[in-house]
Formats: structure tokens, sequence, C-alpha cells
């Protein structure tokens, strides 16, 4: 029903900068709210929406990542950027795209995810 894809990410050193771009395809479905969240490599790392961009382009993130990252739609349909600066060893992990029909809020549990792309930040 919806099809999303991450690219970008990499490895960096700490203070470093890197870009996700994710592309969302749908036949049916509605997307509105976008986002991204992430996931630790630590076993048992809960996973953490860090970031959201509403239907009406309001944007909100999390505290740990507030002032460092920004996400913006990009200029196709269904496309966003996550712009990540200042980076941190704690940023690592894997970050995935997601997509909802809602559009105020995105879903961890309820919504599309995509498969996931790889940060790491080396101190």
């Amino acid at each position: 029903q919806v099809q999303l894809e991450e690219s970008g990410g990499g490895l960096v050193q700490a203070g470093g900068s890197l870009r996700l771009s994710c592309a969302g395809s749908t036949s049916r479905f509605s997307i509105n709210a976008m986002g991204w969240s992430r996931q630790a490599p630590t076993p048992g790392a809960q996973r953490e929406l860090v970031a959201v961009l509403t239907a009406g382009g309001t944007v909100k993130y999390s505290d740990s990542v507030k002032g460092r990252f920004t996400i913006s739609r990009g200029d196709a349909k269904y496309t966003m950027i996550l712009q990540m600066n200042e980076l941190k060893p704690e940023d690592t992990g894997t970050y995935f795209c997601g997509a909802s029909d809602d559009e105020y809020q995105l879903s961890i549990d309820r919504d599309y995810w995509g498969q996931g792309n790889q940060v790491a930040v080396s101190s």
C-alpha cells in the first residue's frame, strides 16, 4: 500500500553532518504526515520518534535532536529530507522514514515505515 525508501546516511565524525532522504509511493493510501524515527544499536533500545512534518507544514522534534536536525519536504511528492548537523555518537542508529494518513501525527506502531538506513557517528 505504501512504499518508503530511505537513502543517504553513512559514517561521520562527531560534529559532522549527514543528510537522509525518503521517497514514498502509494496507489491507494493518502500520505499526510511524514517523519523519521531511529533505533540505537543497543540491545533493548526503544524506537525513538525524532522528527515529524505534518500535512500543514508544522515540524516537531524530539528534545534529543532539536536545534541540530531539520526535516523538510522534497521537491517531488511524498519526498522528505532530514538534515542532521552537529552529530553526536549517541545519534548512531538505524533511521526509518515513516508516513501516515493522519495529518498531524505519526505512530511508530500503527503507520508505515521504510526498511531503515544506517547512521554511524564516531567520537
